[in-house]
């Protein structure tokens, strides 16, 4: 062996460890550079999917809270335009007696079963089937009976036939020298001065009106159409009431006067006039009526005066004094009068409902 090929043979071996050396480094370069790119990459990943999670909470986060606002603003919205548009009737349409009394009186107290039963009487002993809501105020008296004299389409009272009663503030100045009627209260107004004089006429003017037109009209449906626009105007109900109050005032002074000339009175007068509080027209008007609309609603003696001024008869069912003689009574009591009648529901003497037999 020559001594070029003794060290080839020599070298042979180590040049292939060097080789398989270098292989392998490269090897593991490439695996650690992969293995970088590959971590880089899950880092820039996992980055990006971190944000985009963080922004799709938020955007949803958004979206809740965009949908609950909306939500609101429609919801108030819809009430706005259902406040503005509606009518809000201060007698509401017709629902079942029974139902009604089911609703309103739950429970066993013997309050609750006591109403129910007189629910129960009016349904089967005097065939009243239905109720009409009235708005609970202290107008409700004076609501109920004119609603029920404008739907049925009564006539004037024989009275105001004879005269015109929009000349009666006037009148109760100059010719009776009531000076004191400038201390009318037009209920929660408190308005009182010297034009109060111009304000009566103008109620009383425009009750004279509505009634005229209600009483020309014979078809039913048609005036209780009237009647849903009407009452669904509180600023002309409110004229209508505080004229119906300074009629029962001018009643009150014409029999004042009559009875000061000793002329026969009816009977509920004198029971007027011998209270402190009601001698006369001015402490009636100062301690009773300019509350009414106010403060508090009608008395029983205010009824009877209200039925009188109008000539009607206004029957209420007392249900609160069911099983008592008490529980249906007529203002004013007068059976040999021929004057219409029209009929009211109370729980208590201070709120009224209208039935519908």
């Amino acid at each position: 062996m020559s001594p070029r090929t003794g060290a080839a043979a020599q070298n042979g071996p180590g040049r292939a460890r060097k080789s398989g050396r270098r292989g392998s480094d490269q090897v593991h370069s490439w695996t650690l550079v992969t293995s970088q790119a590959l971590d880089t990459a899950w880092k820039v990943a996992r980055g990006s999917v971190t944000l985009a999670v963080a922004f799709l909470v938020a955007a949803l986060c958004y979206v809740r809270r965009m949908h609950s606002y909306l939500g609101r603003r429609l919801k108030w919205w819809i009430g706005y335009l259902q406040r503005k548009f509606k009518r809000n009737l201060s007698v509401e349409a017709e629902v079942d007696l029974l139902s009604y009394s089911a609703r309103e009186w739950k429970g066993e107290t013997p309050r609750a079963k006591l109403m129910r039963k007189a629910y129960e009487e009016l349904f089967w002993r005097h065939h009243i089937k239905c109720v009409r809501q009235v708005k609970r105020d202290n107008y409700d008296a004076l609501r109920s009976v004119l609603f029920q004299i404008f739907s049925q389409g009564l006539s004037f009272p024989s009275w105001m036939k004879e005269k015109d009663i929009v000349k009666l503030p006037e009148k109760l100045l100059f010719s009776q020298g009531c000076n004191w009627i400038q201390q009318y209260s037009f209920g929660p107004e408190k308005y009182t001065g010297s034009n109060v004089f111009g304000k009566l006429r103008k109620c009383v003017e425009l009750l004279k009106t509505q009634w005229t037109e209600f009483s020309g009209i014979k078809d039913y449906h048609k005036r209780g159409s009237m009647c849903n626009i009407l009452f669904s105007d509180a600023i002309l109900e409110y004229k209508l009431y505080e004229a119906l109050k300074f009629i029962m005032l001018y009643q009150v002074t014409e029999v004042y006067e009559q009875m000061k000339t000793q002329k026969v009175i009816p009977s509920l007068f004198r029971l007027l006039f011998s209270r402190e509080t009601s001698s006369d027209p001015l402490s009636f008007m100062m301690n009773h009526l300019n509350s009414v609309g106010d403060t508090c609603g009608l008395e029983q003696i205010d009824m009877f005066i209200l039925g009188h001024s109008l000539e009607i008869k206004i029957k209420v069912f007392r249900l609160f004094k069911f099983n008592s003689r008490d529980f249906e009574v007529c203002y004013p009591d007068l059976p040999f009068r021929e004057w219409p009648e029209i009929s009211l529901l109370t729980e208590n003497d201070r709120h009224y409902h209208i039935p519908v037999f």
